[in-house]
């Protein structure tokens, strides 16, 4: 089914060679994947089939993204910045990889070693939190939730849930942000100790929001 989305073709400012760099981001966690080129034919493709095409320079054709490997992506929004010299994909990449090298984005180094790029905040508090679960140390208070398993964890997200109902009863902004987000962390251990990663609680809410 087509991609349900405009864009003004003849209003990108395609380079001297016709292309226009096109930037993939993660449409769960806002990770930036891939950086590639498209041209108008690209672009147009990518409108109607609503999955990603580029053009390669190498080969000099145009490139249906994971074709090959599997790993397509499917188009949820597609932007241009203010000077229309640049395009922003939204996608939903399947297989969770972008790169050819099989990481998950191509952005994937730093300083001749391997890192990931940010997400939104609370997938890289995740991360911590699965580092310390993994990593354990006795100053930790996080490992010392982990310690005491649900009991400890499940009581914690008890006390937080009433303070923050307090809290907004209480209509104070700077405690309810607190509050908050002393219940979203606690919420995201008892996730990372039942092996739950955050990116599954984005699925279900992706699909609250159509």
């Amino acid at each position: 089914m087509p991609f349900q989305e405009s864009i003004p073709l003849d209003e990108i400012a395609y380079n001297e060679k016709g292309l226009v760099a096109a930037i993939a981001q993660d449409h769960l966690d806002g990770t930036v994947l891939m950086m590639a080129w498209m041209n108008r034919e690209s672009l147009q493709k990518t409108l109607h089939t609503g999955e990603a095409w580029y053009w390669s320079r190498s080969r000099q054709e145009l490139w249906h993204k994971g074709a090959t490997s599997g790993h397509i992506q499917k188009i949820k929004a597609i932007r241009y910045d203010c000077d229309s010299d640049a395009l922003l994909l939204t996608i939903e990449q399947i297989g969770d990889v972008a790169c050819h090298t099989g990481e998950r984005s191509c952005f994937h180094q730093v300083d001749h070693s391997k890192s990931a790029p940010p997400a939104d905040t609370l997938t890289e508090l995740y991360k911590v939190i699965c580092d310390r679960k993994n990593n354990p140390s006795e100053k930790s208070y996080t490992c010392s939730l982990f310690q005491g398993g649900d009991n400890k964890i499940l009581k914690k997200i008890g006390e937080e849930t009433a303070e923050v109902v307090m809290a907004f009863k209480d209509d104070n902004p700077a405690e309810i942000a607190g509050e908050v987000s002393d219940l979203l962390y606690h919420t995201l251990v008892a996730l990372a100790h039942h092996n739950v990663d955050i990116r599954e609680v984005y699925k279900k809410l992706d699909e609250r929001r159509k």
